[in-house]
């Protein structure tokens, strides 16, 4: 329930759900119900932080197994700070875990994060979009290389020619420009054999087709 996109909200989707609370305790004890696994859902900050808290407790009576909170409003915009204070108002009025979202963009904001909310874990988005090594205590790699893996591990797992352009596109904009030519190459791009060709990985590509072909036969 924490996506404020316009097709989202239009489509009484997302952030859309954050005014209905009673549809909200329907769609979650439904699927308490009739699901053998844990339930958790994500929110938005409403308005008001008691709003959100008062919220945040309805939510926990329908039984769900843990509760994200992004730390932001419907009308924030991403470059708005998440407002890491009420996301901490919310995990100290539960019982169940509360895992924090907003502005995690590397790996030491994630104690930080922890620290700031008092919230059980940590939810990332953006951060690991551009450089997903954020996860490692060691610091984060440059970003060229990340790039490059992650076009192998596309190719490598078949991934959606959509999804791995998305990706790459997120990439290049914070760290480059998509109207230079690699931005533009991503972009005309019509198959993991294209982006193989762009990132020199023709021959990685052509292993792992056959390798795929002798698995089928």
């Amino acid at each position: 329930m924490g996506c404020p996109k316009s097709f989202s909200i239009s489509g009484g989707m997302g952030a859309a759900l954050l005014s209905k609370p009673e549809l909200i305790h329907d769609i979650l004890t439904t699927l308490r119900r009739n699901l053998d696994v844990p339930i958790t859902c994500k929110i938005r900050l409403l308005k008001d932080p008691q709003d959100t808290v008062e919220l945040a407790r309805r939510i926990e009576m329908t039984g769900v197994s843990a509760l994200a909170v992004h730390g932001r409003k419907v009308p924030d915009r991403p470059r708005d700070p998440a407002k890491w204070n009420e996301i901490a108002d919310v995990a100290a009025a539960l019982s169940i875990p509360v895992i924090a979202n907003g502005d995690v963009f590397e790996y030491e904001d994630f104690q930080r994060v922890r620290n700031v909310t008092g919230a059980s874990s940590v939810m990332v988005a953006r951060g690991a979009i551009w450089n997903a090594s954020i996860f490692s205590s060691e610091g984060k790699i440059p970003w060229e290389d990340v790039k490059r893996e992650y076009v192998r591990k596309s190719i490598l797992w078949d991934n959606d020619i959509k999804s791995t352009k998305h990706t790459l596109k997120e990439m290049i904009t914070h760290y480059s420009s998509l109207g230079r030519p690699e931005g533009l190459a991503v972009i005309k791009s019509d198959t993991l054999a294209d982006l193989a060709k762009l990132y020199g990985e023709e021959e990685y590509y052509e292993y792992v087709s056959e390798s795929r072909r002798k698995q089928i036969t």
